[in-house]
């Protein structure tokens, strides 16, 4: 492996493990969901204001007017996404909120096929039936070890929210090429800024250590370090291994969960998690059945 892969592998990784604590900082600010997301996106506005300074994406001509709108408008969903995704946490669990947001990559191509006429495949329309079964495998064991049975489905309810809206800014983002992903990381969380400021609750940041520092690492770490971090990795790795590499964020967050907060999920639980990710992966790698080609005699 050369300097180049073995770099981005890294940071790609480091990425991952910090988007898969990002459940636990949420939990622990005890803050309202519209608050936590508020504050992540001014401290990571200050972050990646700076970041983008030093990079030279600041100056007059780095981006057209469509460009800004579009970016505005990925920001709009990227924010709700954020919000529905924070929400589910407390009604369906880290764990199971993140699993069920995995489902994202389906919706895309749903998307795509609609509002892009890309074709879909019989592997793909595999892959959604198996990614279906593990949704079904979760929503059936519904209320194990996470309270009532109706939070527990607006959780899942909420996730699969916040994975269509990510599809949908993700629709917005393939517009958007050429533009430096920093740039549009800042023009998306001061969009949240803007969108959430009348909605947060009036006194400003709370006064306690553990909630202050939660939402401060959310908006330094886990946006501006991170994006650094996982757009560094993207030019540097294929696309086939970054996917590959994706999937340590829900196994992250899955331990998290267990570990922080002792949220054990059921074999059913288990299975419908294992599903999904199968599924995300083997849309995502590509995997599928071909024949074996037969050597022909002459």
């Amino acid at each position: 492996m050369d300097s180049s892969l073995r770099r981005g592998s890294l940071e790609m990784v480091a990425a991952m493990l910090i988007s898969g604590t990002i459940g636990w900082f949420v939990l622990v600010s005890g803050q309202p969901v519209l608050d936590v997301v508020f504050w992540r996106c001014v401290f990571g506005t200050g972050t990646l204001l700076v970041i983008c300074a030093a990079l030279g994406f600041l100056k007059p001509g780095v981006i057209g007017r469509t460009a800004f709108l579009l970016a505005i408008a990925s920001g709009v969903a990227i924010v709700g996404n954020w919000v529905l995704l924070f929400a589910s946490y407390s009604r369906a669990s880290i764990a199971i909120g993140t699993a069920v947001y995995n489902v994202q990559p389906f919706i895309l191509v749903g998307l795509a096929a609609v509002f892009l006429g890309e074709k879909i495949t019989l592997a793909k329309v595999t892959w959604l039936s198996v990614a279906f079964l593990g949704m079904l495998a979760i929503v059936s064991a519904h209320g194990a070890g996470q309270g009532s049975g109706e939070d527990y489905l607006l959780g899942i309810g909420l996730a699969l929210g916040a994975a269509f809206l990510y599809a949908i800014a993700a629709l917005i983002i393939k517009r958007l090429k050429g533009t430096p992903p920093h740039l549009i990381a800042l023009i998306q969380v001061a969009t949240g800024v803007l969108l959430l400021a009348p909605w947060v609750k009036l006194g400003g940041l709370p006064g306690e250590t553990s909630a202050l520092a939660s939402l401060v690492t959310l908006g330094i770490v886990h946006t501006g370090v991170m994006y650094v971090l996982l757009y560094s990795a993207i030019q540097r790795l294929p696309t086939a291994l970054t996917g590959a590499l994706s999937f340590v964020y829900p196994i992250a967050a899955i331990l998290v969960d267990w570990v922080a907060f002792g949220h054990r999920l059921a074999p059913l639980q288990w299975l419908g998690v294992a599903l999904i990710l199968l599924a995300a992966a083997g849309m995502q790698q590509g995997w599928w059945f071909r024949p074996a080609r037969v050597a022909v005699k002459h």
